[in-house]
């Protein structure tokens, strides 16, 4: 067994060694979507290290690849998908909110008052803020943001001739 922390709970957390972060998180009922499915191909699990980064797995290239694409992502950032604890004393925050992994995800909450702050997984922006009232408005937020992400990202997959 290994000793964790998870903040902002300053909450401490024995795992199995070998655990990845998502298992830990989701047996504490924390929030997080695993939108693929723990296989590191969204950001829905991205949290930050704050102490212990090298008590953890290395990072795999979908990781890496995946990270590049957070906007918030820094050099503490993992997906918890992919990051399997090895040793003792490694502190992980969890940002405030929920990410959302669809436009039909959202969709689904308009009418609805958030229950937490609802975050795009790559820019990291508030789309809803905790309490407030789902609008419509909250999906061309997220419309506009996944086009722009879409518009950057065939560029730099498609650069021009």
């Amino acid at each position: 067994m290994k000793q964790i922390k998870l903040q902002p709970l300053n909450q401490d957390v024995e795992v199995l060694t070998d655990s990845t972060l998502l298992s830990v998180l989701l047996t504490q009922e924390m929030n997080v979507l695993q939108a693929c499915g723990g296989q590191g191909r969204c950001a829905t699990c991205h949290v930050y290290i704050q102490d212990g980064q090298s008590f953890l797995s290395p990072k795999s290239e979908q990781e890496l690849l995946t990270l590049s694409f957070i906007t918030t992502s820094k050099e503490n950032s993992r997906l918890a998908c992919q990051a399997r604890v090895w040793q003792d004393g490694v502190v992980i925050e969890v940002p405030q909110g929920m990410y959302i992994g669809s436009l039909g995800e959202l969709k689904s909450l308009i009418g609805r008052r958030a229950q937490h702050n609802l975050i795009h997984p790559l820019t990291g922006e508030v789309l809803v803020e905790e309490g407030k009232l789902i609008l419509r408005s909250a999906l061309e937020k997220m419309a506009e943001i996944d086009s722009s992400f879409a518009t950057d990202l065939s560029q730099i997959l498609l650069p021009p001739k």
